[in-house]
């Protein structure tokens, strides 16, 4: 598993690489980004992590799509994890500074429209996008989230965000914790998937593994902000876009009567269940992986 860190220093599309990039946003943090070349021509795959997580989360998926599309891939880390600055302002952790984070990063590399592609928060992030600059979505890739979330997955989600565990002493103590929170999305794994998942989360300080957010976005979690309080006009901002929906099959978050609603108001919602998983899918399974590859390929901006 440790080895897995050397994968930091990987440079060069071939080696399923990429390099950093930054964007000080308007009010001062410092957003950081990796990117993946590819044809400058073409639209480029933007990916967005979910609400504890960073660019780790798209390492194996990231380079697949690089390679299967022939497109450049961006991902950020929204302000608070991963490399990106903590914000010294905590209310600005929010989908609505999110947004106009990820929309400014696009003007500063002279990206006029992009194919979306968004894990849970991230993927409230790519519907609030789509209702507030249309022209910036010209496809999207919805991971395990939807306009109404069910109150089970919240819970759970709010337990650990707003938890105090504190420093995991080494990394099989991080792997552990790590299969606490998320053994129900992925029962059945083994200890190199959690190992694995555990770099993804955690980073090295010499208190010890600290998990690789700014822990004061529990605040806005706590209080119930972190999502607009309606979604569905946000939703309803896809109806023109061309659309794919990943749902874990035993997911927390999003139940099949929320996707039924979905594609009632949006009939060519192409709609993927992965099996045996819960929130969320890397889209990396084989339930998932061709259907992203079959749907980036057949856009054409």
């Amino acid at each position: 598993m440790f080895g897995l860190l050397k994968r930091e220093k990987k440079t060069g599309n071939a080696s399923g690489g990429y390099r950093w990039g930054e964007l000080k946003t308007a009010d001062g943090p410092v957003v950081r980004y990796r990117l993946y070349d590819g044809n400058p021509d073409i639209a480029p795959v933007l990916c967005l992590h979910g609400l504890t997580r960073n660019s780790r989360d798209f390492e194996e998926l990231a380079p697949m799509i690089a390679e299967a599309t022939g497109r450049r891939v961006i991902v950020p880390e929204m302000r608070g994890r991963g490399r990106s600055d903590a914000d010294p302002q905590p209310e600005r952790y929010n989908p609505a500074v999110y947004v106009a984070d990820v929309l400014a990063l696009l003007e500063d590399l002279n990206v006029e429209k992009a194919l979306w592609v968004g894990t849970s928060m991230g993927g409230l992030i790519t519907m609030i996008a789509a209702h507030s600059d249309p022209e910036k979505v010209a496809a999207a890739a919805i991971n395990d989230i939807g306009p109404e979330l069910q109150t089970e997955g919240i819970t759970r989600i709010e337990s650990y965000v707003c938890g105090d565990s504190g420093p995991a002493k080494d990394w099989r103590e991080a792997a552990e914790r790590t299969k606490g929170v998320n053994g129900v999305a992925f029962p059945g794994e083994t200890q190199e998937f959690w190992e694995r998942f555990a770099w993804r989360l955690y980073r090295e300080t010499p208190d010890g593994l600290v998990l690789d957010y700014d822990t004061a976005i529990s605040g806005n979690v706590s209080k119930g902000e972190t999502a607009p309080p309606d979604m569905w006009p946000f939703f309803e901002a896809l109806k023109p876009v061309p659309t794919l929906l990943f749902r874990g099959a035993i997911t927390d978050l999003l139940d099949p009567e929320t996707v039924a609603r979905m594609q009632e108001i949006k009939p060519d919602l192409a709609v993927v269940e992965v099996a045996g998983v819960g929130h969320a899918p890397f889209m990396t399974e084989p339930d998932a992986w061709p259907k992203l590859e079959a749907f980036l390929k057949a856009q054409k901006a």
